[in-house]
């Protein structure tokens, strides 16, 4: 952790205050700008894990953001969700871009989705997404088959081998660019 905040300085972290305040302009913002909002609360918190974090010139790509551990590079697509289906228990995120185009292996690793209400962050492997329009999630649900992926970021951590009882063996894997986030899933269980 010293390596991280070699300063003695403390992860960035959200007050209550804060959380609030940001919701309530948040609420006032188009959905364009509050999509860019949830970006860069991305960028924030995978840096704050230890991530590097780079933005592509441009929109014309699938990703908004290239995250890299290690050696190995993800290319992730960040949505975000503002409120609850108003008559069900559920946050609906939507998998597709604005053409109604599913993401596909070939253009994104992870779709990361943030429920901006509940302060918390989806980490999904494009395999789970699949040929899905949407995805619906229950933060805290046991019932949600999406829990698992509630704060996820171990996902990304490829380059880091874990022993059987999940504690960090301190060597690192051969990076494979080639490894499939869906067998990464696997750390997950």
């Amino acid at each position: 952790m010293s390596a991280l905040f070699p300063f003695g300085a403390k992860p960035l972290g959200f007050s209550k205050e804060t959380i609030e305040y940001e919701l309530q302009h948040a609420a006032k913002l188009h959905n364009k700008n509050r999509g860019e909002l949830a970006e860069l609360a991305f960028m924030r918190k995978a840096a704050s894990l230890g991530f590097s974090v780079a933005k592509p010139w441009g929109e014309s790509e699938r990703y908004d953001v290239v995250v890299r551990s290690e050696r190995v590079f993800w290319r992730v697509q960040i949505k975000s969700v503002w409120r609850m289906a108003p008559t069900r228990g559920h946050y609906r995120v939507r998998t597709v871009n604005c053409l109604e185009i599913c993401y596909t292996p070939d253009e994104i690793d992870f779709l990361v989705a943030y429920v901006f209400h509940e302060h918390s962050w989806y980490v999904f492997p494009v395999s789970i997404i699949g040929n899905r329009k949407a995805v619906f999630i229950t933060p805290g649900s046991t019932k949600s088959r999406y829990e698992q992926y509630r704060e996820a970021w171990k996902l990304m951590r490829a380059g880091i081998s874990e022993s059987a009882d999940g504690e960090t063996g301190g060597q690192a894997k051969p990076a494979a660019a080639d490894a499939a986030p869906a067998e990464l899933v696997q750390l997950l269980l």
